[in-house]
């Protein structure tokens, strides 16, 4: 049978039957390794994953969250334990803070710093592939833009929120480029039908290749041809 329970019990609300006070300095603790763990788990998965909140923010979101439900819901949830989780994650929110304002490498690991992906119309692999970033999520976001080749794009960054910033070249300075439409990714070939400049299907690194010709990037050494763009920007 299941034990009645006594409305307006303040043991019951504020402490618990089950656990004595000093188990207060259990939540603390268990509050001080949840949220590192939260912290860690959002670093790890990367920018993109928490676009338009900080690592802060949702880290809030999450830490509290599981507290003010079970609080509200369960009858032996008790108040002053969640109170503590409150004040605790609160707490550690402002030293996170404080710690990003004082240390700029630590801010940097953390938050993450702004990485170049796209110079000079082709993709910085190296920075592109530590970003947990697909080509499709980079291109979906450039034609948002309305980016119809990597030729239009000066620079194109990954900022610490996951957004994209990109700049320009100006028309009478853009190059032949890579076409990020998905029905032209879609043609990628390795031996090219017809003469003229290709842009490897990876990278977007521009070979002029003859009719029948094969080659390797010599950017990234893969093998796969697109035919170049060079439409001028429309903004």
């Amino acid at each position: 049978m299941a034990a009645a329970i006594h409305p307006f019990d303040w043991q019951r609300i504020l402490f618990s039957d089950d656990a004595p006070p000093l188990f207060l300095l259990e939540v603390a603790l268990r509050c001080l390794i949840t949220y590192v763990m939260v912290i860690g788990a959002l670093r790890v998965t990367g920018r993109r994953g928490v676009r338009q909140l900080s690592i802060f923010e949702l880290s809030i979101i999450l830490a509290l969250g599981s507290a003010a439900g079970d609080t509200m819901l369960y009858h032996d949830t008790p108040l002053l334990h969640a109170a503590l989780v409150f004040v605790i994650v609160t707490v550690l929110y402002r030293f996170f803070n404080w710690l990003t304002e004082k240390l700029p490498r630590f801010s940097d690991w953390l938050e993450g710093a702004p990485v170049l992906l796209v110079e000079n119309g082709r993709i910085c692999l190296a920075a592109f592939r530590s970003q947990n970033l697909t080509q499709k999520e980079l291109f979906g976001e450039l034609r948002q833009m309305q980016v119809e080749h990597l030729g239009q794009v000066r620079r194109a960054y990954i900022e610490a929120t996951g957004d994209i910033s990109a700049y320009f070249y100006a028309n009478e300075d853009m190059r032949p480029g890579m076409p990020i439409w998905p029905e032209r990714l879609e043609q990628g070939r390795r031996r090219v039908e017809e003469p003229g400049p290709y842009a490897c299907a990876t990278c977007g690194h521009v070979l002029e290749l003859p009719r029948g010709g094969v080659a390797r990037c010599p950017e990234c050494h893969e093998d796969q041809w697109i035919r170049a763009c060079a439409t001028k920007r429309v903004a």
